[in-house]
């Protein structure tokens, strides 16, 4: 597995992750396919920045074309508070052989190695088992319930942080 920065011809995995009924259920459904390409476009904009970590899984190096999922690290405000998020999905084909997992691990300690993201939070769906399972696994407190907006919708979450200098596991 590799992680490998967002590029303009991600456009189909995203359109496969974002517009899927099944990949967006924990997420309040599916988002409509036009925007997909200004999506990507702001999100290749953001990592040439330096602002924003949005990296493509790929399980197999030797087929860098070849997503499983992405994760992505980003600062926002919430609650008049900076603060940086994490978040991830992978498409149903590579579920249930880890990639989520090794994923947010490795970006998390790329964050570790980079030193200016401090506490990271991440916001999976309250019945998103899998992904409260990352949470949980890789040393992430759990600080509770949370309603958050997301897409002009509200998720109801389960509310994680690490430091991902100190609770890596």
């Amino acid at each position: 597995m590799l992680l490998r920065d967002v590029e303009h011809g991600d456009v189909d995995a995203y359109v496969r992750m974002r517009c899927d009924p099944v990949m967006m259920a924990e997420l309040g459904g599916p988002l409509p396919r036009d925007g997909m390409e200004a999506k990507v476009q702001r999100d290749v904009q953001r990592v040439a920045a330096d602002t924003d970590w949005t990296k493509m899984i790929v399980p197999d190096e030797a087929e860098p074309d070849v997503v499983a999922g992405t994760v992505t690290l980003w600062p926002h405000d919430a609650d008049g508070e900076r603060i940086s998020e994490i978040g991830w999905m992978v498409l149903p084909e590579y579920q249930g052989r880890g990639l989520g997992k090794q994923g947010v691990r490795t970006l998390l300690e790329l964050a570790r190695d980079d030193g200016r993201w401090g506490l990271i939070h991440a916001f999976p769906a309250t019945t998103n088992a899998p992904s409260n399972g990352i949470c949980r696994t890789l040393g992430f407190r759990f600080l509770g319930k949370q309603d958050v907006p997301f897409a002009g919708r509200v998720l109801h979450t389960n509310h994680w942080a690490i430091d991902p200098r100190t609770g890596l596991t």
